[in-house]
């Protein structure tokens, strides 16, 4: 059992930033994939970033979504079982739920679909104004 716990949302200003954290129990957590999810009221959730294992302790593969590419990057600290989110230069659109996410699995052509993964964060709230 893994759990995820957020912190880190918040109002921010239009391209203003904002640093979303994630803790992770448990003691695989270094070979988990892990992933940044977004939902807003009324639509289904979207994938913002995945950072994956690939077999090297000190390689892991980053994703992005389109949306965000180049504004937002996702890291990990193995050490203290946390994966961050800095998201720069904001837009009123990224007003979301970001939800953390984690899996045991992972793919070497393709990120994760959300069913894929087992273990989810409780959300954390962020809102840009514009």
């Amino acid at each position: 059992q893994v759990l995820l716990v957020e912190s880190g949302g918040g109002l921010v200003q239009a391209g203003g930033s904002l640093r979303l954290s994630c803790t992770a129990s448990g003691r695989t957590f270094s070979a988990y994939t892990m992933a940044w999810f977004r939902q807003v009221p009324g639509k289904e959730r979207e994938f913002v970033s995945e950072i994956t294992w690939r077999g090297d302790s000190t390689y892991y593969a980053t994703y992005y979504a389109d949306s965000v590419r180049g504004r937002f990057t996702i890291s990990r600290d193995n050490a203290k079982n946390t994966v961050s989110l800095q998201m720069n230069s904001l837009k009123p659109e990224d007003t979301a739920v970001y939800y953390c996410a984690a899996s045991p699995l992972a793919s070497s052509s393709r990120t994760l679909h959300p069913h894929e993964y087992n273990y989810w964060g409780q959300g954390t709230q962020v809102t840009v104004s514009s």
